[in-house]
């Protein structure tokens, strides 16, 4: 967000901005908060889900840095937001950001762009959770976190992260058991597709494979 305001800007909206620091599994917002502020998100990895009457709880996307939490012009949050791993925030007051909003065209622009690549996500998504198979729903997910955790590897051809996830997350994420996530990972391991250290560092040689089996 910083990076499309003017100096004199951003001098003005470092006076209400705040970092803070959360843990993994804190709640940062709920469905039933109104809207008092927005963060950018410095480091860590955030999840947003919905939760049923009953208890259900879907995973429906999963934030990065410099992602913007929240939802401008607007009371409410439909979606609640946890921390996954930790995380720093740099926070700022709802009536601060919105009215930056209307005097940057540049800062409308950088969120409306982030609206637009959620909404790519969110289809492909849709994609993944209809009709790609167990298999295809695994490794498809491995790509996503691989792209947002490390830019870079399109270029490299390769990679190394932390699942950010747990096993009973990816499971909601992607709609499947915690047995089937865990199966898939070993098939994928058993193939030479990834390599698994711990139990949550991934290191993929060849991304072009793992693509493959994504069904991409």
């Amino acid at each position: 967000m910083c990076g499309a305001l003017e100096p004199h800007q951003l001098a003005k909206l470092s006076k209400y901005s705040v970092r803070k620091n959360a843990s993994s599994g804190k709640e940062l917002y709920s469905a039933t908060d109104r809207t008092g502020g927005f963060s950018n998100i410095l480091s860590g990895v955030v999840k947003l889900s919905r939760t049923l009457s009953d208890g259900r709880q879907q995973i429906v996307g999963l934030q990065f840095p410099p992602d913007f939490l929240g939802r401008p012009f607007k009371s409410g949050n439909a979606i609640t937001a946890e921390a996954v791993t930790e995380v720093v925030l740099c926070s700022l007051p709802q009536a601060a950001v919105e009215r930056m909003i209307a005097e940057s065209p540049s800062l409308e622009h950088r969120l409306y762009e982030q609206s637009l690549r959620e909404l790519d996500e969110a289809r492909e998504l849709m994609v993944t959770l209809g009709r790609k198979t167990a298999a295809e729903k695994v490794a498809s997910f491995l790509i996503m976190i691989a792209r947002h955790l490390d830019p870079a590897s399109q270029e490299r051809k390769s990679t190394a992260f932390d699942l950010p996830l747990t096993r009973m997350d990816i499971a909601d994420y992607l709609g499947l058991t915690i047995e089937t996530v865990s199966r898939q990972l070993t098939q994928l391991r058993s193939a030479n597709i990834i390599q698994i250290v711990n139990k949550h560092h991934i290191i993929v040689p060849n991304l072009a494979r793992l693509a493959a089996r994504a069904g991409d």
